[in-house]
């Protein structure tokens, strides 16, 4: 069976929180469907941080006359990543093919098994990481994360525009970081905004998360009923 979908969670800017986001809905589909997240921030890794399985290493096996990762489990998810080979406190200091290489070895000398979703937490910027995934990946859909800042809009107009020149669909974005949400009942406290993004974007707009401290702890799974409404409105589309 393999696996089913890849849907690339991206974009432009840096610190929109897509790694969270990405985490979060791989962890809410965890909970009916088999899922694996792929880490292709090879420059700046989070999974691995993310679900607090930083001491753990993936096991190596032969199959078919081939070396394969095995990949962590965690929260029932499997997650490979650059996290867990580089060291710690090293950064990856390569060009672009080496880059690309990386990505593609991690996705396809992975044993993921029989998934039905697998999540490409995506890095930021629109350079080779991109065209490695859009050509030896090939993602049914792109998910874009954006905040209400001007700059962080402008750049995910940059993600929508390579994406559908690489023809690759965008189920649409996710809008992060709004108002505070109600500690007791979870509801947003104001979700309004003086940016129509979605009108800026001609994407539609699949959730808006709110700045919450459990998002921001990754506390699992305190978190699910704030993608509750984000889940059912892609499970629509994907």
């Amino acid at each position: 069976m393999g696996i089913k979908k890849i849907i690339a969670v991206a974009s432009a800017k840096g610190g929109v929180g897509k790694s969270t986001i990405c985490a979060n809905l791989a962890y809410r589909f965890s909970l009916k469907f088999n899922v694996g997240i792929l880490d292709a921030d090879i420059y700046g890794p989070n999974q691995h941080i993310i679900f607090d399985i930083q001491k753990e290493k993936p096991k190596v096996i032969d199959k078919d006359g081939k070396k394969k990762f095995i990949p962590i489990k965690s929260n029932n998810i499997s997650i490979n990543s650059m996290g867990f080979i580089l060291d710690k406190d090293k950064a990856a200091m390569w060009r672009g093919p080496m880059l690309s290489g990386a990505i593609k070895q991690l996705k396809d000398s992975t044993d993921w098994g029989d998934l039905d979703y697998l999540f490409i937490d995506m890095p930021p910027g629109t350079g080779d990481a991109y065209l490695t995934v859009a050509k030896d990946l090939k993602p049914d859909f792109a998910i874009l994360v954006t905040t209400e800042s001007p700059l962080a809009i402008q750049d995910t107009l940059k993600s929508k525009t390579l994406f559908s020149t690489l023809g690759i669909p965008i189920a649409g974005f996710i809008k992060n970081m709004t108002s505070p949400s109600c500690q007791n009942c979870g509801e947003l406290k104001n979700n309004s905004s003086v940016i129509n993004i979605e009108n800026l974007l001609q994407l539609k707009q699949l959730g808006s998360i709110p700045s919450d401290s459990k998002v921001a702890e990754f506390a699992f799974p305190e978190t699910v009923k704030l993608f509750e409404s984000t889940y059912n409105e892609l499970k629509t589309i994907i």
